[in-house]
Order: C-alpha cells, then structure tokens, then sequence
C-alpha cells in the first residue's frame, strides 16, 4: 500500500495532498485573520471578527468531516512538520496519533497547534512533497 520515493514516486501519507493542501490553506486563513487582528489592522472590527471565527469554524468542520484515517494522517504529519519524528518514523507517528485521536477531537487538537500550516507544509516537505504545486 505505501509506495517508496524512489524515481518520482510519491509515498502514501494515507491523506491525499488536495486534503493537506486545503487544510494548509485554512489554517494560514486562520493565522492571517488572527495576525490581523492582532496587529490592530482592522477597519471593520464586526467583519474581521466575522471572517475569522467563519474560517476557523470552517477548518473544524472540514477537519471533523474527514475520516480517522486521513485525521490520524494529519495529527502524524504534524508532528513529522514540527520534528518530533522523522519520515522514517511515520508507522510510529501514525500509531500514537491514532491513540491520540481516540476522543476523536483531532480539530480541537490541530487547531490547538500554532503555525498548522506551516507544520503541515514541512510535514509534507521531509517527505519530498510539495504542497505549493497542489492544483487548487
């Protein structure tokens, strides 16, 4: 089931990429709107409010909405961004983060995490993807 990245082969994250890129997407919505907000350059406090708390509800719902396998995916991934394991390590990863995910609140969880998407993103680069030439 797992492929290798050998010749151009991309490895089986148990996630498709369009999955990780569109949460990458989110959470650095998520960020922005929050460094904006916490950077005072807001015109229009009611509308930035609005479209932060749409964004982030809108990265937990679509988080809550994938199934355990692709929630555990991320959880490991994660990790693997922030470097507490390496991507020879991904069956471990993969194995905690499911014991992890046993309350099944892996949004709460990712949310809770600062930089999501940039975690997300080194994830997936120490695994030679590339997030940025997903086709969105």
């Amino acid at each position: 089931m797992s492929q290798t990245e050998e010749e151009g082969e991309e490895f089986d994250l148990g996630i498709s990429l369009e999955i990780v890129a569109t949460v990458v997407d989110l959470a650095n919505a998520v960020q922005d709107a929050e460094d904006g907000l916490l950077s005072g350059e807001d015109d229009d406090d009611d509308d930035d409010e609005d479209e932060d708390e749409i964004s982030e509800e809108m990265l937990t719902d679509f988080i809550d909405e994938l199934n355990e396998e692709q929630q555990v995916a991320l959880i490991a991934l994660a990790w693997v961004g922030r470097g507490d394991y390496e991507p020879e390590d991904w069956a471990e990863a993969l194995k905690l983060a499911a014991e992890r995910n046993t309350r099944g609140d892996a949004s709460a969880y990712l949310t809770g995490m600062e930089g999501l998407g940039d975690l997300l993103t080194e994830g997936a680069g120490a695994f030679g993807l590339a997030i940025e030439e997903v086709e969105r």
